[in-house]
């Protein structure tokens, strides 16, 4: 266990590298750059797979312990968020959704809702805006607890008592996340959808409820499930492993958690931007 977290935390700890004089040339600050990159790349990648390998290897491992925190972690990721949610699905179906559907009907292209409803919400705003949501809110939560226990030494402590830090205090954050954003953007794209035709309805636009969502119903395929499936599953896993690796690798000291905190959310609204992107090339290759 201890040699697990010490191989994903060994380059990012490199806090001689890190804290080094800034270079004078603009040559040397662009490598320094690059390096620095390579070095959270490799990290993550290291701590993603041994996350990986313990939720396979552990997956049954102490459920009376395990189990309760997966469950906490889904209502913090989750139930928690709905409100929130409901006010973000009304604000996306009045903005976006109801003045698409005016603009379409003024100039006859009504057939075409469907693809546009199904392309603008269900394959790109809704999973991305759910993650970033998300991100904000639970994410950051993770590196500020992750990185003030860290800085207490209590993930010492738990490696000292023989519990794996990475199945106590990373799994149920990973399982929670993914279930939390999937069942999110479900909720987001259904209420925006049902938000926008009410918009749309108000502003007097001559198309039944019947015929809007059978649009939507006929321009969704197995493909589009399947993907917005992997795709919100995938945001959730990528969240979790970011901001919890810069929970645990980088606060060793209190007064680093804000600014740990700020590169975590910032990288992982660059993981989802790069993960949204690879989903746009499967899209259009199928």
């Amino acid at each position: 266990m201890r040699g697990n977290l010490a191989k994903a935390f060994q380059l990012a700890n490199t806090q001689v590298f890190r804290h080094a004089t800034a270079p004078k040339s603009l040559t040397d600050q662009l490598g320094r750059k690059l390096f620095l990159a390579i070095l959270t790349v490799q990290g993550l990648g290291a701590f993603a797979l041994i996350t990986l390998g313990v939720i396979l290897k552990k997956s049954g491992g102490a459920p009376g312990v395990i189990r309760p925190r997966v469950r906490q972690e889904i209502s913090r990721a989750g139930v928690a968020l709905l409100p929130m949610f409901l006010f973000a699905a009304l604000a996306l179906g009045f903005l976006v959704v109801g003045q698409t559907v005016s603009a379409l009907a003024k100039v006859g292209a009504t057939n075409y809702l469907g693809s546009t409803m199904v392309i603008v919400i269900v394959r790109e705003i809704g999973p991305l805006l759910t993650a970033m949501l998300v991100l904000a809110r639970v994410g950051t939560a993770n590196v500020i607890e992750l990185g003030t226990a860290r800085a207490l030494g209590e993930v010492e402590a738990l490696e000292a008592l023989g519990i794996d830090p990475v199945h106590y205090l990373i799994v149920p954050r990973v399982v929670g996340m993914a279930a939390g954003i999937f069942a999110l953007t479900i909720y987001l794209i259904l209420g925006a959808l049902g938000s926008g035709y009410l918009f749309a309805f108000l502003q007097d636009v001559p198309l039944t409820p019947g015929d809007y969502f059978k649009q939507i119903t006929e321009a969704l395929n197995w493909l589009d499930f399947a993907l917005l499936a992997l795709k919100t599953l995938a945001f959730g896993f990528f969240i979790a492993i970011v901001t919890c690796y810069h929970g645990l690798a980088q606060p060793l000291r209190l007064e680093d958690v804000s600014r740990v905190a700020v590169r975590a959310v910032t990288q992982g609204v660059i993981v989802c931007v790069f993960v949204d992107t690879v989903f746009i090339v499967l899209y259009l290759l199928t």
